[in-house]
């Protein structure tokens, strides 16, 4: 166990800052997923059943008062469903964006080993070129990552919202 974090603070400490920076915001982007996949799973099964009994207790389908009653019940689900969707996507766009800032902050590294040193300083333009591709690759894997959940999430919440929308029927008279 120690070796995997002493191989993943080395991997952080050769990509320079914006590495705690993309693995911050990573770890904050995966808990919010965890907590969606999370909420799905449990409370959301709850919620749902709760209302389906609501609706389905209800003797009135018909009226201009139950066919809003409805709309709110899927709305109030659909907010829920939603929850943090929008942040997720929001990191996803951003961790690219941080990698960058590693790409940017490299190669400012690898310039000033050249203006010091010459173009002849391999070694020294090595640290600069590794800081400028690590952040750009972590960056990129915790978006795609990040995608991929986010996609299929805001999949689940819209076939649930209009699974609950088909299960509240509205009976005509």
């Amino acid at each position: 166990m120690s070796e995997a974090l002493g191989a993943v603070r080395d991997f952080i400490e050769t990509g320079g800052d914006v590495m705690l920076v993309i693995a911050f915001v990573t770890v904050m982007m995966w808990s919010l997923i965890v907590e969606r996949v999370t909420y799905f799973l449990t409370a959301y099964r709850n919620e749902r059943d709760h209302i389906r009994k609501l609706w389905e207790e209800r003797e009135d389908h018909t009226s201009w008062y139950a066919y809003q009653l409805r709309r709110m019940m899927i709305s109030q689900v659909r907010l829920k469903l939603t929850r943090g969707l929008l942040m997720i996507r929001t990191i996803v766009a951003v961790c690219p964006m941080f990698g960058l800032l590693g790409t940017v902050t490299g190669m400012i590294e690898v310039f000033d080993v050249m203006a010091i040193s010459g173009s002849g300083n391999t070694r020294g333009m090595a640290g600069g070129v590794s800081r400028a591709t690590l952040p750009t690759m972590a960056g990129m894997v915790a978006a795609l990552s990040g995608m991929i959940f986010s996609i299929q999430l805001e999949r689940f919440a819209n076939q649930e919202t209009e699974r609950l929308a088909d299960q509240l029927e509205v009976r005509s008279t």
